[in-house]
């Protein structure tokens, strides 16, 4: 086996739970690569907290349950692919992401993306009438509106960017934002009673409680190496004496060196020495010899961010 993903599974469930409970009007988002979950398994728990689920683009959104509503968060400009479920939600932020969804025969619901201090896209103020105008020509239908908010900056200077739309907006179409902690979430909802929000997670709902998860990859080989050897596909120099270890774990499965060029490898809470970037499904590694070394079978600690990685196993641990 290479990369595994392990979860304690009560404490994970349990913050999943706590998370949303929290959070009235909560819409699971799972997309990409399933938050390191992958896309199936994290589905059916998405389905039992939300009658709506957000997935990335047009091309995940067959993944959701028949009996849950699809809400793609990525605009689409080409034809929709035919796995696309009937009553799927799209998302649309300027005029010509409608033309797109004209041009190629489309009609149903969509999200009005509003632009934010993200500058993605979305609609500005400027040119929220045309979008509206524009949907309904093209015979869609508006069902909400959406503001994307940056991870930097406060919760008041979030809740400014809703204070100025809000003035602008259909009154009868809820408003889901993404971002916001509990408190702050809370505390937009308290300030506009009149208004419906909702909010859309991923991050904070599946990795809520970071403890509870833990990736790691075996180790395929072990052998000694010599100060100087040259190893690897780059012809890397051996800096000592020692072992070079063999990591099932590389490119394929998102892993990579940090920017500094550190290891994301660690045993014994040493940081292990990269002897050349990792590439595709193993890694190169080096331990002097004076430094505790794993032994083939043995799993080494891998640091990387989930939503970047591809691993080959969700082990459940029954804590």
């Amino acid at each position: 086996m290479g990369l595994r993903l392990s979860v304690r599974r009560s404490a994970w469930q349990q913050s999943v739970a706590t998370y949303a409970a929290q959070m009235p009007g909560l819409i699971p988002v799972v997309k990409g690569n399933g938050y390191g979950f992958g896309r199936a398994l994290l589905m059916p728990h998405a389905a039992a907290l939300s009658s709506r689920i957000a997935v990335g683009t047009v091309y995940e959104a067959h993944d959701v349950p028949s009996d849950r509503t699809a809400v793609v968060l990525t605009p689409h400009m080409q034809a929709m692919p035919a796995s696309l479920p009937v009553g799927a939600v799209l998302t649309v932020g300027s005029v010509a992401h409608v033309t797109a969804l004209r041009t190629h025969g489309w009609t149903g619901s969509v999200v009005v993306k509003l632009r934010s201090s993200m500058h993605r896209y979305g609609a500005t103020p400027a040119d929220h009438d045309s979008l509206l105008d524009a949907i309904g020509s093209a015979q869609c239908v508006a069902v909400s509106y959406a503001l994307h908010f940056p991870l930097v900056g406060t919760s008041n200077s979030h809740a400014r960017e809703v204070d100025d739309w809000v003035p602008l907006l259909d009154s009868t179409l809820p408003i889901a934002v993404s971002h916001l902690d509990v408190g702050s979430y809370h505390r937009l909802r308290e300030a506009m009673p009149d208004r419906v929000f909702e909010i859309r997670s991923g991050t904070s709902l599946w990795h809520g409680d970071k403890s509870s998860l833990h990736l790691s990859a075996d180790v395929l080989d072990v052998h000694a190496v010599a100060a100087n050897d040259v190893v690897g596909y780059r012809g890397a120099a051996v800096p000592a004496n020692g072992h070079v270890v063999l990591v099932g774990a590389g490119s394929s499965h998102g892993v990579r060196a940090f920017d500094d060029g550190r290891s994301p490898f660690h045993f014994s809470r040493r940081r292990l020495v990269l002897l050349e970037p990792p590439h595709m499904h193993t890694s190169m590694v080096f331990v002097a010899h004076d430094q505790p070394c794993p032994e083939v079978g043995d799993r080494v600690d891998v640091q990387r961010p989930l939503t970047q990685s591809d691993v080959d196993e969700v082990e459940w641990i029954d804590d």
